[in-house]
């Protein structure tokens, strides 16, 4: 700002001079300092400037904040100090040079020559009138100086005072041109003794002509003229001339000099004063462009540090804060306005972190509770979409819920779709139902439960809470069957042994005595005894499943299970065609190799029978395979395949789809199964072939541990 100003004041200073000094202001070397100054600031403002601008476009092509604001108030800053300068300098110039041409045109040029001339003719005159007045005095002077010489010079003297007289004129002089020895003189005026007169103008005279001297700062008009008289005689005679004349003459000579000099430097006068103005007129836009800088920097920097502040509030830093400028104007009233709602808002967040501090220690809460519980357990906002699931909701259901947030759990899960359009419906009361999932071959069932939320008679949100019981229920009807086959048991075993008794009793003693029909007898008593035979194995059979034995485990080798198992039903069933696919070296299984045994036995035998019931097929494939913690011993047929409704239920006591048979081998299997920690998967064959495929799945755990025959069997609380 010093620097500016300092420049401002050298350009004010200079202008000063050139307006004010000389007759176009400017006179050789009256402002040659001033100048050098300027050209010196000029530069010096110039780096300045140029630094001050590089910096600014530096600012803007980083992104700093505020470098725009800043771009924009110095290119204004700059507008409006170079407009007026260029404004000014091209009104300059045209003045100027009209100026000039005002100085310099036909009308001033006449002016000042007819001036000239008018002063000159003026004297002229005179000195032709002198001229005249020197040659009849010196004609006179030559016919009577010979008379009077000989009367002496005194008489000559007064010939040449009364020669003055008469003619007028204040100075007469006779002299020796040789010596300079004044001869003879008259008139008001006193010659100056010694006074010389110049080379030039006596041998001028010399030839018969009249030489006018020049008028100088005597103010009198002389002539001299050489005398026709022995010795070298010359005559010089003088008039005075107005001095006010004079005057204006020399002064009117000077002007017309000046003034062709300045015409002559004409070209040269434009070309300085247009440098001259220009190196003026620089230095101030300069000192205007700068100052323009510097207060644009004042402007922009506040409303720089507000925006850089701004981001850094965004980016969650709540503890900037602006500098607050002291003065009330708009910048700091914006400054301490915006300090205050920064700190507001510090405030607002810190009761908002706290209150999320709570609400996330509360959730969390809920969340390890929610972990804890084996039910599942889902949040559903007010639309029923999916807002907290559990990890056992999609354990049970399968599906990752989390991943499914903002969904709506209808959409999610179809089957629950009923039961949630009851309970909205009605949010007043839960509503709790069965809801079955799976496909066919693993279907289960979840007790599902649905509550509303509530709060001021509008409904906030649901939580559904469900649960797998397909165990519990399978156990529940497995128990109640196992019931039903001992009450069954004990109530048909009791009178089989004396019909059975009585019926061979009556063969043995009766069939010699009947002689009409004893054939009849006999197919009669024998009917009697193999159905009652039949009845006692169904019954053995319900005893048998009412009465599971506990599976002792033992490491066995499967192979070997699987071939004495195929060995009897392909004894048993020669026309069916079995194919045995086991490893190398089948590891051990923990089991029970009696129990294994009889499901494998089931499961040939249902295989044999679907085999048989479909015209045209004859195979069964038995293999062993090992699969990432699980062993599986698969059993594949061609026959009439599983139903494709109600495969669930094949495994409950009693549920059979042949014609003969009690239901009871699927639902021995999965017992047993069960109770080694196994699963029995029921499914179609995968390789396009129609059929089954059963699949006995016993844990990794039951092929690596021996010693768990010694662990407690697990069984369902009913």
């Amino acid at each position: 700002m010093g620097l500016a100003l300092a420049s401002l004041a050298v350009g004010v200073a200079t202008f000063g001079a050139i307006t004010g000094s000389g007759a176009l202001g400017l006179p050789p070397g009256s402002i040659i300092v001033l100048v050098n100054t300027n050209l010196a600031l000029l530069l010096v403002l110039g780096a300045v400037l140029a630094v001050r601008v590089v910096r600014v476009w530096a600012e803007r092509r980083r992104g700093l904040a505020g470098a725009r604001l800043h771009v924009r108030l110095v290119l204004l800053f700059g507008l409006v100090a170079v407009t007026p300068t260029i404004i000014v300098t091209v009104f300059s110039a045209v003045f100027f040079n009209r100026g000039l041409e005002a100085w310099f045109n036909e009308r001033v040029r006449t002016a000042l020559e007819e001036s000239l001339s008018a002063s000159q003719a003026y004297l002229r005159e005179h000195e032709q009138a002198l001229r005249g007045e020197a040659l009849a005095m010196a004609t006179d002077l030559n016919r009577a100086a010979p008379l009077l010489l000989t009367q002496g010079p005194l008489a000559f003297r007064l010939l040449v005072e009364r020669q003055a007289a008469v003619r007028g004129l204040s100075e007469a002089v006779v002299f020796d041109g040789t010596s300079g020895r004044l001869v003879a003189s008259g008139g008001l005026i006193t010659p100056m003794a010694g006074e010389e007169m110049p080379a030039w103008a006596i041998a001028f005279a010399r030839t018969g002509e009249v030489a006018l001297l020049p008028t100088g700062e005597s103010g009198r008009v002389r002539a001299l003229v050489e005398l026709d008289l022995p010795g070298d005689l010359f005559l010089l005679v003088g008039r005075p001339v107005d001095a006010q004349v004079l005057g204006h003459m020399l002064r009117t000579e000077q002007a017309v000099a000046q003034y062709r000099e300045l015409e002559r430097s004409r070209e040269g006068l434009q070309v300085t004063f247009a440098l001259v103005y220009a190196v003026v007129a620089l230095l101030i836009l300069f000192a205007a462009v700068l100052i323009g800088l510097v207060i644009a920097g004042q402007l922009a920097r506040p409303i720089s540090g507000l925006v850089f502040a701004a981001e850094r509030a965004r980016t969650g830093d709540l503890g900037v804060r602006v500098p607050e400028r002291r003065s009330n104007d708009e910048i700091g009233v914006l400054a301490r306005a915006f300090n205050r709602m920064i700190g507001q808002l510090e405030a607002n967040r810190a009761e908002l972190m706290d209150a999320y501090r709570q609400i996330d220690e509360r959730r969390r809460f809920s969340e390890s509770v929610l972990a804890g519980v084996s039910a599942g357990v889902i949040g559903l906002d007010a639309e029923g979409r999916i807002d907290l699931p559990n990890r056992s909701a999609s354990e049970l259901l399968g599906i990752d819920l989390l991943a499914r947030l903002g969904f709506r759990l209808g959409e999610v899960v179809p089957e629950f779709a009923p039961l949630l359009d009851a309970a909205a419906q009605d949010p007043a009361r839960p509503v709790q139902g069965e809801v079955k999932l799976g496909p066919p071959a693993n279907r289960r069932t979840l007790i599902l439960r649905i509550s509303a939320e509530a709060a001021g008679g509008e409904v906030r949100g649901y939580v559904v809470t469900f649960d797998d019981v397909t165990a519990l229920v399978a156990a529940q009807r497995q128990a109640a069957w196992a019931d039903v086959a001992r009450r069954i048991a004990h109530e048909i075993k009791n009178p089989l042994t004396p019909i059975q008794l009585s019926a061979e009793r009556l063969r043995r003693k009766y069939l010699a005595e009947i002689a009409s029909d004893p054939e009849t007898f006999r197919t009669c008593t024998e009917t009697i005894i193999r159905q009652v035979g039949d009845i006692g194995r169904m019954v053995d059979e319900f005893s048998a499943f009412a009465r599971m034995p506990q599976p002792v485990l033992r490491p066995e080798d499967p192979g070997e299970i699987i071939r004495q198992a195929v060995f009897l039903q392909r004894n048993a069933h020669p026309a069916i065609a079995y194919a045995v696919d086991l490893p190398a070296d089948p590891p051990r299984v923990s089991c029970d190799r009696r129990l294994i045994g009889q499901a494998l036995t089931n499961l040939l035998a249902n295989a044999a029978d679907a085999v048989a019931a479909r015209p045209g097929a004859g195979s069964i494939r038995v293999a062993l395979e090992q699969g990432q913690g699980e062993i599986r011993i698969v059993v594949e047929d061609d026959g009439v395949g599983l139903p494709a409704e109600g495969r669930e239920t094949l495994t409950e006591p009693y549920v059979t789809r042949k014609t003969k048979g009690t239901g009871l081998g699927l639902a021995i299997v999965k017992k047993i199964m069960e109770d080694h920690a196994g699963r029995l998967v029921l499914s179609d064959r995968a390789d396009g072939v129609p059929g089954a495929r059963v699949v006995l799945v016993l844990p990794a755990a039951a092929a690596a541990s021996p010693a768990m025959s010694e662990m407690p069997r697990m069984a369902h609380g009913a």
